[in-house]
């Protein structure tokens, strides 16, 4: 089955259930990426699971949601203001 069929097809199935003519098949794609991203799964298994050559075509396909970007944001802040308030080791 070629891709313009399945494009049809995923078509027909978004009008038939009033969707927004804007979806694609394709998008079927990104989201899998963005979910697998999402739920903490390691960036080259994603990559892979894709079938990039490179990190940077992924990262295209990833729209994360400003939740996910908050959370992560979040952890980065955390862990640096705990190292940042850690007494000093001291030399022996």
């Amino acid at each position: 089955m070629g891709l313009q069929r399945l494009d049809s097809r995923f078509a027909a199935y978004c009008d038939d259930l009033g969707l927004d003519p804007v979806l694609d098949f394709h998008l079927l794609r990104r989201s899998y990426v963005t979910h697998l991203i999402e739920d903490g799964m390691d960036p080259l298994f994603v990559q892979q699971q894709a079938g990039h050559d490179h990190a940077s075509t992924t990262s295209i396909y990833t729209c994360v949601s400003s939740d996910f970007r908050t959370r992560t944001l979040r952890r980065a802040l955390d862990a640096t203001i705990e190292a940042a308030l850690k007494p000093p080791r001291r030399a022996q």
